[in-house]
């Protein structure tokens, strides 16, 4: 059976390959991006399964890059999972708001992180 594929989104070099290597563990193929330019390139060239976005990204922001996704015939099927260090009171009612498919905070707890993508993979534990 191909594996699943996860495109991380995040500047954080640190967390990105931590994301990266849990998710491999987990037996899923990972593809990152450092911006959000590079990560609706590579949505577009690859398709991944699901997307992990992080919110406040360079040349541009998770939000933006999240509706070029959405509104793009091939990548708009995709769940897009906000995850971001800026989690005020609101900004998961928000970010839902403005179309993404769920949101974790920074830092990420694993279990919930993994019990989210398999629930958007449509996968049983």
């Amino acid at each position: 059976m191909k594996r699943k594929l996860i495109l991380i989104v995040d500047d954080d070099h640190r967390g990105l390959k931590l994301t990266s290597d849990l998710l491999q563990a987990s037996g899923y193929a990972t593809i990152t991006a450092a911006d959000g330019e590079q990560g609706v390139k590579l949505a577009k060239e690859r398709t991944p399964d699901l997307v992990l976005m992080d919110i406040k990204l360079p040349r541009l922001n998770g939000v933006a890059a999240m509706r070029a996704l959405k509104t793009d015939p091939k990548t708009k099927g995709i769940p897009i999972i906000a995850v971001t260090a800026y989690a005020m009171r609101g900004d998961e009612e928000r970010l839902l708001q403005q179309g993404f498919d769920d949101f974790l905070a920074k830092p990420v707890d694993i279990h919930m992180l993994l019990d989210r993508v398999r629930f958007h993979l449509h996968e049983e534990e």
